[in-house]
């Protein structure tokens, strides 16, 4: 079961979070809205980080 756990927390959270952060960075650059690119970048950021901090806990 470690190997469902392992795929979700490396190759399908990463790509969501990543995929939203970009969605999120382009809009609030577009619109002027900082807010919505701070999410976006803190949400990048989580979306790099993410896979090392659950995967070591997890392996």
């Amino acid at each position: 079961m470690a190997i469902i756990g392992t795929t979700i927390f490396s190759h399908i959270l990463p790509v969501m979070f990543g995929f939203f952060a970009f969605i999120l960075i382009i809009s609030g650059s577009l619109e002027n809205n900082n807010p919505k690119l701070g999410l976006g970048v803190i949400l990048f950021i989580i979306a790099c980080v993410f896979p090392y901090l659950v995967l070591s806990v997890l392996v």
